[in-house]
């Protein structure tokens, strides 16, 4: 009875244990989770082969072309005038642009011309005497000579005695002293060499102003010239006398230029060539910041596409058959600032018009048909 008791109880025990191993295993299994599969949308358009004009485009800031730097060859005093010397400030050609105080060395100048007076009139009678005929035209001389205007210029020599006799009494010495100082007198004033504007003033009325020192800046508004790089490739397309069209950065505005000067020699390092275009405005300012787009030469049977839709600058991503992405090859022509132009895409091809992450080579996707 004992065996048999145990044995019913063995017997329990094991279909407990069996029973509770299934409960366990059944509730640690865990659904296998379902992923519903995405496919991105994306954009694109019909290739369309055709001719493109490679546009070359260059940029430039504007500097005036009658352009000078005002120094002082003289010391001296600013003198106050009727037209402030201060940046802004226009004057017309010939004009005072600033005056300095002159009066010591008018001074010397004054008694140069007295001592070349003096010596003239010294030598009147010995003329009268030994050459009658050359004294009616220096006696003219003194007659016309005044002080306080440019010194007129000596009378010309009939022969060689005259002058020997002219030159050894210290008149000649004497004359150039007065003109070399009447040229260095005139440079107490400077005038302006055309009409124009003051863009820069170093100095003030009443400040003492040094020989060599700069004294400002002096341009002409009207004329101004850009300096621009184009590749030596395209060299042949600005000869002097072409017309071009500038325009300001935001395109809102063109202006008419033409290139005036070409640079004979090739940048070593970026392989440019500078060529100088001048252009008239009344809108332009010194400093302005210009474009200027030049229509190299066309390719045919090309496409142009954004530059962020290149695959490491040799490949595209195209979709065959509305669903899948395919990589390819193609060749590029011209690098834009925001373009490219490539060739190797087949008419009616459907590529890509913005960029997709995480593309790649037989991805499946769906086209956006919404227009």
């Amino acid at each position: 009875m004992r065996k048999i008791i145990l044995a019913i109880l063995g017997i329990l025990a094991i279909t407990g244990a069996i029973l509770l191993g299934n409960y366990l295993v059944e509730k640690n299994k865990k659904p296998k989770p379902k992923f519903k599969r995405q496919v991105k949308t994306v954009f694109v358009e019909n290739v369309e082969n055709k001719e493109i004009p490679i546009i070359l485009s260059a940029s430039g800031s504007l500097l005036a072309k009658n352009k000078i730097d005002l120094f002082s060859e003289v010391q001296g005093i600013l003198k106050p005038s009727k037209k402030a010397f201060k940046a802004g400030t226009s004057f017309y050609k010939g004009e005072t642009l600033l005056s300095l105080n002159s009066d010591e060395f008018y001074a010397s100048l004054q008694s140069q011309k007295s001592n070349l007076y003096n010596l003239i009139t010294a030598v009147m009678p010995d003329l009268r005497l030994d050459y009658p005929n050359n004294f009616k035209k220096w006696e003219n001389y003194l007659e016309n000579f005044n002080i306080n205007e440019i010194a007129l210029e000596l009378p010309v020599f009939t022969s060689d005695k005259e002058k020997y006799f002219i030159s050894g009494k210290g008149i000649l010495t004497a004359y150039y002293n007065v003109k070399n100082l009447e040229v260095r007198f005139a440079k107490h004033q400077i005038k302006a060499p055309f009409s124009g504007v003051l863009t820069e003033a170093s100095v003030n009325s009443g400040s003492l102003v040094r020989i060599g020192q700069k004294l400002g800046e002096f341009i002409d508004p009207t004329v101004y010239e850009m300096e621009v790089s184009i590749n030596a490739e395209f060299s042949d397309l600005l000869k002097i006398g072409n017309s071009v069209v500038l325009s300001n950065l935001g395109k809102s505005k063109k202006y008419a230029g033409k290139v005036v000067r070409v640079n004979g020699r090739v940048d070593q390092a970026s392989q440019t060539i500078k060529v100088f275009i001048d252009v008239k405005h009344p809108d332009l300012k010194e400093g302005m910041f210009l474009e200027v787009n030049l229509v190299a030469k066309s390719e045919s049977e090309a496409v142009k596409i954004s530059r962020k839709l290149l695959v490491d600058n040799n490949a595209v991503y195209t979709v065959e058959n509305d669903t899948v992405l395919k990589l390819v090859n193609i060749q590029t022509v011209y690098f834009g600032a925001e373009n490219v132009v490539i060739r190797g895409l087949k008419n009616n091809e459907k590529i890509l018009t913005q960029t997709l992450p995480g593309a790649f080579d037989g991805m499946i996707v769906k086209i956006n048909k919404k227009k």
